[in-house]
């Protein structure tokens, strides 16, 4: 249903067209397409040779936010990374920042690309801002023989026929688009009140979920051990790393535990469970799950389009308030259904006209992580006794942020999640690097903690094929969460016996993953 015509009026200060636009047309109606916020992805490729005692050659082509995380993380595990990057400003920026070789100019130069040693590379990583130049560059870097491509396409039109044609016959070719990952991301955490991360492996089949601890959660209190013995005989999840500050400790510390652990308030666990358990999951966490019916997306950009499109597919309310009065304009275009607002997400007279206190879930997503995190606190305090589907502690807020150092300051202030956009998109890559459909499926890296999630495939005849668990010797910061077998998860046990084609779900901390690979490969 779209919303009536209205006039904001002038309530003071230079903004005086702030205030509702009118939806004037529906997608539908002219024809245009309505995305399912699902990335676009490759398959059957193999691996990169990951964890042997060869680094990887890997070029990346953009030094935005998710480039420069990649290289990052690709860096810190060994390989030889170099960055290619046209803005002098932001080459000087990140060599003082990362520990990788940086080149100044166009991934689509070839004398560039030469210097790089793209002969000698083995992936190649294109994630500007322009679809067309990633593309490029993947043809080039695929003509000079390198061997596996990552693109960034934003645009719907460059992944039609046209376009995946150029890359027919190949297997071992990703295409992302950050937008939609952080948009799917967003999705799953409106689904649960008081989940910081929640992750979906083997087809959905298990769920990894991060929360910090309330007092009043059933967990509180008890041992692994005595809750294993509450579980039995068949398991629904098991707590996969817990990340604590001891008393005196100035940081947290997160460790894999075993069974004479027992959880506190406060700790922030990782919890992999099986999908038909994961209402008993979140209940004993002290989490809410249910139906968010209104939902306020704070900042209009292209993420936001996307999860709003998604939302009214499935009939919840949506309000979206955009500072740019022509992006305004256009959103009411396009999101036939949906409120749209002109104004400043941290105008505290626009918020209430939007009705912010009386929301289900709030999600800041601008480019400013200052005025995401700003509206987040307003909505908080606005809401303190209005409702909600948190029942009178104000809505649900998730705040978009590209600093992670603002990690402890959100939590700290009472920001129920966060997203980042480097790592939503930073872990479809690294599944990719290490080899989807061979021995790593997925990877889910956590923002908060020191642990990783991964989906091994078992192949047949490795190391692991017909051991138990306990036979695996596995190093103490290894824990085997899941095993996948046929469709079907089971929580993982030291009795559990491997199978081919089996998925394990492991949580691992840093440098353990090599270890596996080699067990499962």
């Amino acid at each position: 249903m779209g919303c009536a015509p209205r006039s904001a009026g002038h309530r003071g200060g230079s903004d005086s067209s702030r205030g509702l636009i009118r939806a004037v047309a529906g997608r539908e109606a002219r024809g245009l397409p309505v995305t399912n916020g699902s990335p676009v992805r490759a398959c059957h490729h193999p691996p990169l040779p990951v964890g042997d005692d060869r680094d990887v050659r890997i070029i990346v082509v953009g030094a935005g936010e998710v480039g420069t995380y990649v290289a990052d993380r690709l860096s810190n595990q060994g390989h030889d990374v170099t960055i290619i990057e046209v803005s002098g400003e932001r080459v000087r920026q990140i060599g003082s920042e990362l520990d990788v070789e940086i080149l100044r100019g166009s991934g689509t130069d070839p004398e560039v690309l030469t210097e790089a040693r793209v002969d000698k590379a083995e992936l190649l990583v294109a994630v500007t801002k322009r679809d067309e130049v990633n593309i490029l560059c993947a043809l080039m870097a695929r003509k000079a023989g390198v061997g596996k491509t990552i693109v960034r396409v934003e645009s719907r039109s460059l992944r039609r026929a046209q376009a995946t044609a150029l890359f027919d016959g190949v297997d071992d070719h990703l295409v992302i688009d950050p937008d939609e990952e952080v948009a799917q991301a967003v999705r799953r955490l409106i689904r649960f009140t008081g989940v910081l991360e929640f992750d979906e492996m083997a087809g959905g089949e298990a769920m990894v979920l991060t929360a910090r601890l309330p007092g009043h959660a059933s967990l509180v209190g008890k041992s692994l051990r005595e809750l294993g013995r509450e579980l039995e005989p068949d398991w629904g999840f098991i707590v996969g790393s817990i990340t604590r500050r001891e008393p005196g400790q100035d940081k947290e510390y997160t460790a894999i535990p075993r069974g004479d652990w027992t959880l506190r308030e406060g700790d922030l666990i990782t919890v992999v469970c099986k999908k038909d358990n994961l209402d008993d999951v979140t209940t004993r966490m002290g989490m809410e799950s249910q139906r968010s019916d209104r939902v306020l997306l704070l900042g209009g950009g292209r993420t936001a389009e996307i999860l709003a499109e998604s939302l009214l597919a499935q009939g919840q309310s949506v309000g979206v308030i955009e500072r740019d009065e022509a992006r305004a304009r256009q959103l009411a275009e396009n999101l036939d259904r949906a409120l749209v607002y002109h104004g400043d997400i941290t105008d505290a007279v626009l918020l209430d006209e939007a009705d912010v206190a009386r929301q289900d879930v709030v999600v800041a997503m601008t480019g400013e992580d200052h005025a995401n995190v700003l509206a987040c606190l307003y909505a908080k305090s606005a809401g303190g006794g209005a409702g909600g589907r948190t029942g009178g502690s104000g809505p649900e807020t998730i705040a978009v942020i590209h600093r992670l150092q603002l990690m402890d300051l959100l939590e700290a202030h009472q920001v129920d999640a966060t997203i980042s956009p480097r790592t939503a998109t930073a872990n479809s890559v690294m599944r990719f690097v290490r080899g989807e459909g061979d021995t790593v499926a997925a990877v889910a890296t956590s923002l908060h903690g020191d642990a990783e999630v991964l989906d091994f495939a078992v192949a047949p005849g490795c190391e692991g094929d017909g051991k138990t668990i306990s036979a695996l010797g596995l190093h103490e910061d290894v824990l085997i969460g899941a095993i996948v077998r046929d469709g079907k998860a089971q929580i993982a046990r030291g009795r559990s016996t491997l199978r081919p084609r089996d998925h394990v779900i492991a949580v691992v901390r840093p440098g353990q993953a090599a270890h596996l690979s080699s067990l499962f490969g």
